[in-house]
């Protein structure tokens, strides 16, 4: 079978590249149970520079002995890319959420070998599920790989806003020692009202993180949580995201993009919010209003905006996220850390290996299956799991 794996860009400055540590911790299971992938090999070393084109995520020496193709790129833009040539004749199709390949339903449709359709990480928004279904093609991603990763990504967000932390740092850099211009957009987040739109695997994560901080928790959700997880959070539950946001200080998002989402940060209700509020957006860019945002931060109706997620992605250099005040704007990161390419490298051979011996793929692996919605995956999905 043919392969087209489409990853992100090697480091300016060549791979590979030198790393900070020799090892990475061991983790058995994810939170709540689900053990880390097993495929029945591996050709790399965790901590390895594995998501970029050089990474190739650990795959070709698998993917040749077994007598495949694999073509890997990071050109994927445009009818003339690398993608749109090699998808005519691809049986599957890799991606990751940071630098996706949207298989759109004319793609899909150009591509009429294509059997599966591979999230190496968490979202598979890039895939147009109804041609894919239509089709009979398999989509999947590796569930939990790196849920963590965001969590951590996102509180780390919150603190930089709430504290100044990148402006100060700067002020740092540059030489100077601008104790008032640092501390006049500064403040404790303890004490504070925050809230997640959507209290999946990374929502509750980050919930968890926030609690030692002596904050007020609050969350809505398609479905709501336990009584026993609300009580040992302190969790106030809201019915719709709107009454959540009128009522925090911080907001984190982690919902999927769908019609119920897209645009749901409006001018609208980010002028009902508290004024000097902060939004940290790790889900996907356009469940807010692009130009809305720049102008809340013009005004001061927010204090702060920070996320890692952006549309278009790769986002263009005149992008006015880059430039809007007390930002904290990341390329999309957060899911793919050294230590969280390991995990979504192993889960993505550990599908490929299900899928070409036949075997069944892991249900909380799935989106669609061969079709059809799919178990346990697909039913997180199409509700409110976390997009990443």
């Amino acid at each position: 079978m043919k392969v087209v794996c489409v990853l992100y860009p090697d480091p300016v400055d060549g791979y590979p590249p030198r790393y900070a540590r020799g090892h990475l911790p061991e983790i058995e299971v994810y939170p709540g149970g689900q053990t880390l992938p097993t495929p029945e090999g591996q050709d790399f070393e965790a901590g390895e520079l594995l998501g970029s084109v050089s990474g190739e995520l650990g795959l070709r020496q698998f993917l040749e002995s077994r007598g495949h193709t694999l073509v890997v790129t990071s050109d994927k833009e445009g009818p003339e890319s690398v993608l749109d040539r090699e998808l005519p004749d691809a049986d599957v199709v890799i991606s990751q959420p940071f630098w996706p390949a949207y298989l759109t339903a004319e793609r899909i449709a150009n591509a009429p070998k294509l059997k599966l359709a591979l999230t190496a990480g968490i979202g598979s928004d890039h895939v147009d599920l109804d041609a894919a279904i239509k089709r009979g093609i398999t989509v999947a991603e590796v569930t939990y790989s790196n849920s963590i990763s965001v969590a951590e990504h996102a509180v780390m967000m919150i603190l930089s806003l709430v504290r100044n932390y990148l402006p100060s740092h700067k002020f740092s850099e540059d030489g100077g020692w601008n104790i008032a211009d640092c501390v006049s957009h500064a403040y404790d987040l303890e004490g504070m009202d925050v809230g997640v739109i959507a209290a999946g695997r990374i929502g509750q994560a980050v919930l968890r993180r926030l609690k030692p901080f002596d904050v007020r928790l609050h969350y809505t959700d398609k479905r709501r949580l336990p009584k026993e997880i609300e009580e040992e959070l302190g969790l106030t539950f809201y019915e719709t995201a709107q009454d959540l946001a009128r009522n925090v200080d911080v907001v984190s998002i982690h919902a999927p993009l769908h019609p119920e989402t897209r645009g749901l940060f409006n001018t609208e209700l980010l002028n009902s919010m508290r004024k000097g509020s902060y939004i940290v957006n790790t889900a996907r860019a356009q469940i807010v209003d692009r130009d809305a945002i720049v102008r809340a931060l013009q005004t001061g109706q927010l204090a702060g905006y920070a996320g890692d997620v952006w549309y278009p992605q790769p986002a263009p250099p005149n992008h006015p996220w880059r430039t809007m005040p007390f930002n904290g704007m990341t390329p999309h990161i957060s899911g793919t850390t050294l230590t969280a390419q390991a995990r979504y490298s192993a889960g993505t051979r550990e599908i490929l290996e299900c899928f070409f011996d036949g075997k069944p793929i892991r249900d909380e692996y799935l989106i669609v299956q061969g079709g059809g919605l799919a178990g346990t995956g697909a039913a997180s999905y199409t509700a409110d799991e976390d997009e990443k």
